[in-house]
Parts: structure tokens; sequence; C-alpha cells
């Protein structure tokens, strides 16, 4: 039951107010100005916990008992069998000889007002290979770059935190992000754009830094962004001798996990304290992911670290903890 934030009686309120009554012998006059109600509520609770006791304390529906005008239920088992053999309203309402309206009210009330609530839900596919290195993924996030606390924090639209300084505005940044499958250990740049030229140098910075880790990457997932169907980087995979795979398009999904680290990372990097500028924050990138690595417990893989499934494939990472 939906309360009003200003309501003065809940239903425990009606019962203890009903109890001093029935039970203690106050008046309903005292009660009433005790409890900021009129005595004509008083009376109406009173009677229902008479007659119901606390059971009686809740708000009654104030859908009626009984409709006489509402389509009857062999009609709405017709639109609903017709619909499910993927016929449009306008159809359903000449084959049963109802108006489009009434079919539309009945398809929402058996909730297939969509096409797409025909279909039957498709089951989330998780997965996850079996060592670290053996599927990496990439995305990238774009964030706005900024001179001055803005109005997330103060509250203040009136004044940008982009203003031009110098004759030159901001801009943009682009955060190019890695995220390994199994372990979940990820690895970032900030670079100035999303093109191929950026997401090749991340690739590469990322398999280098990977491979100091103890890992050697085989797979590569990314979505379906230009710089990633460039055939620069299909160049740049074949070099490095990985196996590029895409994401089937529209399906953001499929990159999961990649799209999970940038949600984490915007709540408890980019937007989780007040920066002054947005260097700043750049600069806070590493000390953060440093501890998303080895500190934070991971829900993907039972609360561990990250860099605790490297360790238990043999690799000593001890002598990079700094």
């Amino acid at each position: 039951m939906n309360i009003h934030k200003n309501v003065r009686l809940t239903p425990i309120r009606r019962e203890e107010m009903c109890r001093l009554i029935v039970e203690c012998g106050l008046s309903k006059t005292k009660t009433a100005s005790q409890f900021g109600v009129s005595i004509k509520t008083v009376s109406r609770w009173v009677k229902q916990f008479v007659l119901h006791g606390a059971n009686g304390m809740n708000d009654r529906s104030s859908r009626p008992h009984h409709s006489p005008r509402r389509t009857v239920k062999s009609i709405e088992r017709a639109i609903s069998q017709l619909r499910l053999k993927r016929f449009c309203g306008a159809h359903i309402a000449k084959q049963v000889g109802v108006s489009a309206a009434t079919v539309s009210r009945v398809l929402k009330r058996a909730g297939l007002s969509r096409m797409r609530d025909l279909e039957p839900k498709e089951p989330e596919r998780r997965y996850e290979h079996a060592a670290p290195g053996d599927m990496i993924h990439l995305d990238i996030k774009k964030l706005g770059r900024f001179n001055k606390i803005g109005h997330r924090i103060t509250g203040d639209r009136h004044k940008q935190s982009n203003q031009r300084t110098n004759g030159t505005a901001p801009g943009w940044e682009y955060v190019h992000v890695c995220i390994d499958d199994h372990s979940r250990l990820s690895f970032s740049q900030i670079h100035p754009n999303e093109k191929a030229v950026c997401a090749i140098a991340h690739l590469k910075a990322a398999v280098a830094w990977y491979k100091r880790m103890g890992i050697e990457v085989k797979r590569v997932m990314t979505d379906n962004g230009a710089c990633y169907k460039s055939h620069a980087f299909a160049k740049a995979c074949r070099k490095l001798g990985i196996k590029h795979v895409r994401t089937k398009p529209y399906t953001p999904r499929t990159n999961g996990k990649a799209e999970r680290f940038i949600k984490t990372a915007i709540n408890e990097w980019a937007y989780a304290r007040a920066y002054n500028t947005s260097d700043q924050r750049a600069e806070n990138l590493k000390i953060w992911e440093h501890n998303y690595n080895w500190h934070r417990p991971h829900g993907g893989i039972n609360y561990q670290t990250p860099i605790s499934r490297v360790l238990k494939n043999g690799n000593n990472l001890l002598r990079f903890h700094n």
C-alpha cells in the first residue's frame, strides 16, 4: 500500500487510536485532538476496529466490487488469443466486433500491448573463460572535461564548469577500458579521442601490461564501434597474435563485463568525489584502479579480489603491489 508522505494516520496509528477509545475509555474528542484528526475520522476508524479488529485498519481499494459494463471474459480471451497470433489492434477489433479502445484496454490488462511482450524473455547468458588472458573486453566511455567543480556537486546550473579558457573549450576525453574475462583484472587509459589510433594504442598498452602480470592475451572482445571495425585495428590484432571477436549488433549485454566495469568506474571514481578539474580526476584513475584490482571484493567472482584469481593460476605478482 502506498501511503502519502503527509498522512496523519498509518494503519498502526489507527489501531493505537482505536485502542485508546475502545480499551482505555478515552473520549473521541480528546483522541481526535491528540492525533490531529477530526471526530468524524475517529468515529469511522473506531467502527471499523469494532467490526474487523486490527485487520480493518488498512485502506480498502476504491475499485468497485462489480463492473457490469466491463468486457466479458469470453471476449477478453478471444482478444488475447488473436493477439498471440500477431494480430494488430484494429484487426482484432474488427474480428471480435468491439472498439479499438476496448481492445487496447484488454491488451493492457493482459500485458500484451507491445509486440515484444509476445516474445519469450531471452535467457541470461552468463559465461566465464577458464583462465586469465583467454578473453579481454574493451570499451570506451566519453567524459566531459572541466576546469572547476560542476553542477553535479554544486547544484548550480547557471555557471558552466566547461567554460572556455584562453579561447578554447575543455572539450571531451575518452576513457578506454580493458577488463579480463576470468579474473576481472582491469587496465584503463584516458585518450583524447575514440578513433582507431587511440584504440590500437590502448590495446597494445593493455597487452603489454597483462604480459607484465604474467598473462598472455589470446582473444579480445569489442562492440561494433568504428574504431574497432577499422582495418587498422584488425591489422594490430593480427600482429599481436590475438583473435578479435565483436559483439552482436545492438546487444551491449554481450560485452557486459566491460559495460559493468564502466558503470562501477563512473560511480566509484569519476563521480565519487568533487574534483577541481578533469586533470585531477584523470590523476586519480590509477589510484582507484589499483584499489579495484588489489583490494576491492568483486561480486561476479564470489567477492574475491581480481588479483587473487591471477595468483591462483600460479603467478607471483606480489612484487608489483606498490
